[in-house]
């Protein structure tokens, strides 16, 4: 009898993916000519680092939007691989182009995360995607540009990815080498760590230190809160205003007026 093939998952079936995004810095200010000669440059380099890494890029599902690609890669793609080798590559690809290169110099801020993520009508949806189109313009990965004004390349990788691969240590990976952040734009909030390749740590935490990092949400005003009313009386709990936990155990008496509050 002939074993019949598991079905294979429909178009539109979120599946687990490593997603990242490669953004070209100060873009905009390009003219027509150099940024058309800026994105041909780009996938070049990310072809020939792909290949050194021992990546297949065509088999990643790209997403060009003229100073970024966007890429959701295949399942079986080793995640090491991806922040060692294929950044290493990158930032040497890079370096060796801004050397030799007579037109504009490219410097690139590049994020990586896996998580869902599912076909859709304009591209891709699910929590990944939206995660790296976050991380990829995190103020702080920005600063580190900024700052480090002899880089050409940042990288900054999920807070899962660096439990998960970075801290593993495969293909020399260094976690010392990263610098954590705390990212929040627009919606979006959540930690990453940054990395600029040939720059020590400390100098990328500096850079990162001058852009202010996002408030936390305020404390409430003690002053105005109620005093809590409710208080457990056999077995069932009396009156109103709780939040939080209740415990129930045995009975017990009715506070008091010199008791004060029930606790």
């Amino acid at each position: 009898m002939k074993e019949s093939s598991p079905p294979r998952p429909s178009a539109g079936l979120p599946h687990r993916r490593l997603c990242l995004a490669a953004d070209v810095e100060q873009y905009s200010c390009l003219d027509t000519r150099t940024q058309s000669a800026v994105q041909s440059d780009l996938v070049t380099m990310l072809d020939e680092a792909a290949a050194l890494a021992g990546l297949d890029r065509a088999a990643w599902t790209r997403q060009p939007q003229g100073d970024l690609e966007f890429a959701v890669l295949p399942e079986v793609t080793p995640e090491d691989a991806v922040l060692g080798p294929f950044v290493h590559h990158l930032a040497v690809r890079l370096r060796d182009r801004n050397v030799h290169s007579a037109t504009q110099r490219l410097r690139l801020r590049m994020a990586v995360d896996i998580g869902v993520v599912a076909d859709a009508a304009l591209g891709h949806a699910g929590p990944a995607p939206v995660a790296v189109a976050r991380y990829v313009n995190a103020p702080q990965l920005k600063a580190a540009l900024a700052v480090l004004t002899a880089a050409d390349l940042a990288v900054i990788v999920s807070d899962r990815l660096y439990q998960d691969v970075v801290r593993s240590g495969c293909h020399d990976l260094d976690p010392a080498q990263y610098v954590r952040a705390h990212v929040r734009v627009k919606e979006y909030g959540g930690y990453g760590w940054i990395r600029v390749p040939g720059h020590a740590p400390d100098d990328v935490r500096l850079a990162v230190a001058e852009q202010p990092q996002p408030k936390s949400l305020p404390q409430a005003d003690t002053a105005h809160l109620t005093t809590l009313s409710q208080y457990v009386h056999q077995g069932a709990a009396v009156g109103r205003d709780v939040t939080g936990g209740l415990t129930v155990g045995l009975p017990v008496p009715y506070p008091t007026a010199d008791s004060g509050p029930a606790r």
